[in-house]
């Protein structure tokens, strides 16, 4: 009997660090990425839609770049009171509530009819949209360890460029196949059809997902207690680092805090550039068929996706945040850059569309791990929002400027070189500012 009992102990499982991150992972990423793809699908289906809607409403560019970036401001605004209340009532009410608002908003655009109405829904499916993205990152770092945290922040963000693959075919089959049926233009069923996803799925997530890890009935209480020590041993040597801060008044003092602020500006800039005008390049490109723009604006994210991986793993490995999240960045203005020498030629727009897309995916897991490595507590909940809620303020006026050279000069150039100054200057000012974090650990 006792032979028998110590088989069947040797027998069950060792439970380890590496054994407790692939159960949440298994457990959590599925559903975040859900999210994230119909999050990412809602902000940036407008790019499609602009091929059509813009003649019905009588928009100018100038009039579409203005309301693209009133989103960013309506999402600025409410970044950190929305992370701040996440820390405070959980992220299942706070995903419920966001989910449930960007939904409906996202949805309501089937129905506008003046540019009036198009700024007021913009700004509103902003609002709705605050505090998701930093808050999914806010509520990663209570579930994954920072020395794991690129990887998986890239395997969440990898939703971007699924829903890139998938939105855009989507989009244009809607656009085309849809157009007229029940009186109603195709972008219009485009946003119905894309929009009421988000409002069904933000029920699944209130019911399937636990707020923190002690919450968590599918953790047993070892592995609970094996993942709260590499936490602890985490903010331990947060607390000694030179910088290291747990308060949020602190972090607003420190310079590096400003200088990824900077970096946000670029990075959620550009890929909002990339959201918004990539349908259009492809179109200028010769391409008239909205169900083939959809088909060719998938392919630069299916390589997007697997640099992202790559890149993310590398840095996750070498634990260095700071340079694999400049390259990239850099590789993406190298692609801008490229968009003004085109001249209209669609193989050599796809070769630069897909550097934009694989150098803007590629930067974003290593440098959003990069600020909660030495933010905990309340800094860590205000900071990423505001990291983020400054990132936002720059994609307000992003739009807006490059709208405006658009309609004043009848050409995308200057708003090409626009995106690629910042994918310059956003490296180089994160790089200078936070060059003492290069030697600490991830």
């Amino acid at each position: 009997m006792d032979s028998m009992q110590a088989a069947g102990l040797s027998a069950q499982p060792v439970v380890t660090g590496d054994s407790v991150y692939r159960k949440i992972v298994a457990r959590l990423l599925p559903l975040l990425m859900i999210c994230y793809i119909l999050n990412y699908l809602d902000r940036s289906n407008i790019g499609f839609a602009k091929l059509e809607f813009m003649s019905d409403l009588g928009m100018s560019e100038a009039v579409f770049g203005l309301g693209a970036g009133l989103f960013y401001l309506g999402y600025s605004a409410f970044e950190i009171p929305s992370n701040l209340m996440l820390n405070k009532i959980g992220a299942r009410l706070t995903l419920l509530r966001i989910m449930v608002g960007w939904g409906l908003a996202a949805t309501a655009f089937a129905f506008m009819q003046t540019p009036a109405h198009y700024y007021i829904l913009r700004f509103l499916l902003g609002v709705a949209e605050a505090g998701f993205f930093p808050g999914v990152l806010l509520y990663i770092s209570f579930w994954i360890p920072a020395s794991r945290r690129a990887g998986f922040t890239a395997m969440f963000m990898s939703a971007m460029a699924i829903s890139g693959i998938i939105g855009g075919p989507l989009s244009g089959f809607i656009m085309h196949g849809m157009d007229g049926v029940g009186g109603m233009h195709g972008w219009q069923w485009m946003f119905i059809i894309e929009g009421a996803p988000s409002v069904v799925m933000a029920i699944v997530v209130y019911l399937l997902l636990a707020d923190k890890p002690s919450d968590a009935k599918w953790l047993s209480a070892e592995e609970k207690q094996i993942l709260q020590a590499e936490f602890d041993r985490e903010a331990e040597e947060r607390r000694e680092r030179p910088g290291g801060h747990q308060n949020f008044g602190a972090a607003l003092r420190d310079l590096r805090f400003y200088s990824m602020a900077g970096m946000s500006v670029a990075l959620i800039a550009g890929g909002a550039g990339l959201q918004l005008w990539l349908p259009t390049v492809i179109r200028q490109s010769g391409v008239s068929n909205v169900a083939y723009i959809g088909l060719l604006a998938a392919l630069p994210f299916v390589v997007a996706v697997v640099v992202q991986q790559l890149v993310a793993r590398r840095s996750d490995r070498m634990a260095e945040r700071r340079w694999h999240a400049a390259v990239p960045a850099l590789v993406a203005a190298a692609g801008w850059t490229m968009l003004v020498f085109v001249d209209h030629s669609l193989p050599l727009a796809m070769i630069a569309l897909t550097m934009i897309a694989s150098g803007f995916l590629g930067a974003t897991g290593p440098f959003w791990a990069m600020p909660s490595r030495y933010l905990g507590g309340t800094a860590a909940a205000g900071g990423l929002a505001l990291i983020a809620m400054l990132g936002g303020i720059g994609s307000f006026v992003s739009p807006t400027i490059v709208g405006w050279l658009a309609s004043d000069s009848g050409s995308f150039v200057y708003g090409y070189l626009y995106y690629a100054s910042l994918l310059v200057l956003g490296p180089a000012i994160m790089l200078y500012g936070t060059h003492r974090i290069e030697a600490a650990k991830a």
